[in-house]
C-alpha cells in the first residue's frame, strides 16, 4: 500500500477548505452550464459523499466483505433543505471527517488495505481503491467549482 495516497485524502479537507474561503462574493447558487450542479450543490455533495466514504473505508477496514451501498448522488442534492446549507460548514465537516478518517488509516496496518467490501454497484473494492477514489473525487469536482467560478466572475 503506497501511504502517500492517505496524506493526498487528508491534504483534501484543507485544500476544499481554502477553495471555499476565496468564493467570497461568487453567486455560488448561480447555474453558469445549465443543467448542471451550482457550486453550493457541488461542496455539499463532497460533504455528503465523503462522509459516505468514510463509513466505507472504516467498514473495509473493521468488517468481512461489508456491503458498501450505493446512492443517488442527483436524489441526495435535490432534498429540500440543501439549497440553505453553508458551503463553509459544510467544508469544514469535510475536512474534520477527513482528518478523523485519515487517523484511523494512518493506524491501520498495511495489508488492511488490501481488505475488500462489495458495492452494490462496482462489486468488489479494497481499501487502498477506496483511498484513491475518494482523493480522485475531489480532484474531479474541484475542476468544476474553479471553471464556474471563472464563469461567474467575469
Amino acid at each position: 500500500m503506497d501511504r502517500s495516497s492517505v496524506d493526498r485524502y487528508l491534504a483534501g479537507g484543507e485544500e476544499l477548505r481554502q477553495v471555499v474561503k476565496q468564493l467570497g462574493g461568487v453567486p455560488i447558487d448561480a447555474h453558469p452550464i445549465p443543467g448542471t450542479w451550482s457550486i453550493r450543490q457541488i461542496v455539499v455533495h463532497l460533504m455528503e459523499s465523503d462522509l459516505i466514504g468514510s463509513d466505507r473505508m472504516k467498514r473495509i477496514a473493521a468488517m468481512e466483505n461489508p456491503l458498501l451501498v450505493g446512492y443517488d448522488e442527483s436524489k441526495f442534492s435535490e432534498l429540500p433543505g440543501v439549497e440553505g446549507i453553508d458551503i463553509e460548514q459544510a467544508a469544514e465537516i469535510f475536512s474534520l471527517n477527513r482528518r478523523l478518517t485519515a487517523q484511523i488509516l494512518r493506524a491501520l496496518p498495511d495489508d488492511a488495505f488490501d481488505r475488500t467490501g462489495i458495492h452494490t454497484e462496482k462489486g468488489k473494492v479494497t481499501l487502498a481503491e477506496q483511498v484513491q477514489a475518494y482523493v480522485d473525487h475531489l480532484t474531479y469536482h474541484l475542476k468544476f467549482i474553479e471553471k464556474k467560478r471563472a464563469m461567474l466572475v467575469k
